[in-house]
């Protein structure tokens, strides 16, 4: 048997005989003597094959990539020179003693190195795919990022229970996939989206602190940070005041970069979701990226450009500056680049000032927009913004909701180019955020109705309860997001207790009686029962991995994930069932008919 990893054989073997099991990486014929680099999730290591034993090298001269091999060899160092400082057994080779192949491969369809993969051959592929070093990495820090939050949670006294996959479905929020009941014709299971219900029970039932490392589901369209079937943290616990949750959950988060990457996370940043809207446009901003927006609604209620002065007169509206210091250097192309770019977000384009001379006015100033804008309104833009020469503003009027997506996402692309790293507009850190606070509610335009922001069982402010029936908008939830590095990784708040301030609850969001009862029956009846304060929080275990890898997208910390079309490629999943099957669920398709 194996009595070490590849990756693992170092100086320390030195003299050793050792047994290896792994896949060929690669093989190299140097004048009659043939190297192996073998692989298994450790690493590599080189394995050299001298004519000396015949039968041995023979095996060698036919072995390919990917091939399973087992070695038996002598550790012994590596010629002056050729040493691999990039490898634990960078210092070593073994000199190959027995060699087997366990089992030979067929030629794989790419090359395991090639790093121009697209990710339909990657997911189609998937198995050989996560052979590849940056995957089996990737697999392994995700591994040990769940060690050490069971540990810490341990260590707290929380514990883990586990909650149903097969449960009732609330359409609130995502979408349900739903499960079809054999037994009960007609009915469904909904698998969940989130153990939220069940962790309050849990609560109620006396559990205290409970958390779950558990699979959640929704069906919702796809980005590179979602999947319809994710990983999630998640944790609840009673007694405890909304800063204390916080604390004991960012404590968390922070023990877990230091013992899985051996990093110590900055102070963390705090902002309420009015100032975070205010000041980045979103409630997960990358303060990495050192732009800010400048307030000008007030400022553009009198000019005579109306592109300006209609969102600013007009209730729910907003106008705000980005200036981006050196951005006068922007080519007209680039400019229009970026214009292109804020209408994916629903802006109708997007208003520039280069500043030439900020000590000019107007005349200092280059835009086909200054002659639109009075001197006062000009002087306000310069001295709010901070400009100097040599910079470019651009600027957002519409609809608040546009103006903070369209300008938050450009505040970030710019951060992010060449540019914006050549001209410190970026800094390379861990930038850890808590936003707090926000809004309980948000008005429906279509429904026109009030929704909850997170969702319905999540406490107001001490002091808000009455506004949620007289004023909704105005009130505050004790809601909390995690977000580093512009993702957010977990999200919380303290939940309602109180059956008096629920049924405020249900009253704003026009829920009657009867579907309370009907969605939520079984938790109501439960906090009747002396349910203690509560809260918690959810973090996203995929979000928290990719970010540590430094990848792309979740997808490439996940064994097994879907496209953003929601399809796994390895599998051909979805797929069509036979007509038995669907029989026996008493279920009949609806297709519509192929056209001839």
């Amino acid at each position: 048997m194996r009595t070490t990893y590849c990756g693992l054989v170092s100086e320390a073997l030195m003299g050793q005989t050792v047994t290896l099991m792994g896949w060929a990486h690669r093989r190299r014929d140097h004048g009659g003597v043939i190297f192996i680099d073998l692989r298994d999730r450790e690493g590599l290591v080189q394995i050299v094959c001298d004519p000396d034993r015949p039968e041995m090298f023979k095996t060698a001269e036919d072995v390919r990539n990917e091939f399973c091999l087992k070695v038996v060899g002598k550790v012994r160092a590596r010629p002056a020179g050729t040493e691999n400082s990039n490898l634990v057994s960078g210092k070593i080779e073994v000199l190959a003693l027995e060699l087997e192949v366990l089992n030979a491969s067929v030629t794989p369809p790419f090359q395991l190195d090639d790093e121009n993969l697209s990710e339909t051959v990657r997911l189609t592929h998937r198995v050989l795919d996560l052979r590849r070093p940056a995957m089996q990495k990737n697999m392994m820090l995700r591994y040990k990022v769940a060690i050490e939050v069971r540990k810490f949670l341990d260590e707290q006294g929380f514990i883990d229970i586990e909650t149903p996959m097969l449960t009732k479905s609330t359409p609130e929020g995502a979408r349900d996939y739903l499960v079809p009941s054999r037994v009960h014709d007609g009915m469904f299971f909904a698998l969940p989206q989130s153990p939220q219900l069940f962790k309050q029970l849990l609560m109620v039932a006396g559990f205290d602190r409970y958390y779950q490392i558990t699979k959640c589901f929704r069906d919702e369209d796809l980005r590179a940070d979602r999947q319809p079937e994710f990983t999630q943290i998640d944790i609840e616990t009673s007694f405890l005041a909304e800063e204390e949750i916080r604390a004991i959950t960012e404590a968390m988060i922070r023990t877990v970069f230091r013992k899985v990457m051996g990093i110590e996370l900055p102070v963390y940043a705090q902002l309420s979701y009015t100032e975070a809207m205010h000041r980045y446009g979103s409630d997960k901003p990358d303060l990495r990226v050192k732009l800010q927006f400048t307030e000008l609604t007030d400022v553009m209620k009198d000019v005579d450009f109306k592109v300006f002065s209609t969102p600013a007169t007009t209730p729910g509206g907003r106008v705000a500056a980005l200036r981006v210091p050196g951005g006068g250097e922007m080519s007209r192309g680039e400019i229009d680049a970026y214009t292109e770019f804020v209408k994916i977000y629903g802006a109708k384009g997007l208003a520039w000032v280069k500043v030439n001379d900020a000590g000019k006015g107007r005349e200092g100033l280059q835009s086909p927009i200054v002659k639109n804008l009075h001197d006062a309104a000009i002087a306000e833009i310069i001295a709010r913004t901070g400009a100097r020469n040599g910079d470019l503003i651009f600027f957002g009027a519409d609809r608040e909701k546009v103006v903070n997506d369209a300008l938050g996402a450009l505040r970030v692309k710019v951060g992010h180019s060449e540019f914006g790293r050549t001209h410190d507009l970026f800094e390379d850190k861990w930038a850890p955020l808590w936003v707090v606070d926000f809004p309980m509610f948000e008005h429906d335009e279509e429904a026109d109705r009030w929704v909850a922001v997170h969702h319905p069982f999540t406490a107001p402010k001490d002091g808000h309860e009455d506004l949620m029936t007289t004023d909704p908008g105005k009130c505050v939830a004790k809601a909390y997001d995690m977000v580093l590095n512009g993702w957010e990784i977990g999200g919380g708040s303290v939940r309602i207790h109180r059956a008096d301030v629920q049924a405020k609850v249900f009253e704003a969001l026009k829920i009657g009686p009867d579907e309370q009862q009907l969605k939520f029956g079984f938790l109501l009846d439960a906090l009747q029962y002396g349910a203690p304060p509560h809260g918690g929080l959810a973090f996203g275990l995929d979000r928290i991995a990719t970010l540590m890898a430094g990848a792309e997208s979740i997808r490439d910390v996940i064994a097994f994930p879907k496209t953003q079309r929601a399809q796994c490629l390895l599998t051909m999943a979805p797929s069509a069932v036979d007509e038995k099957q669907l029989r026996e669920l008493h279920i009949r398709l609806r297709n519509p008919t192929p056209a001839a």
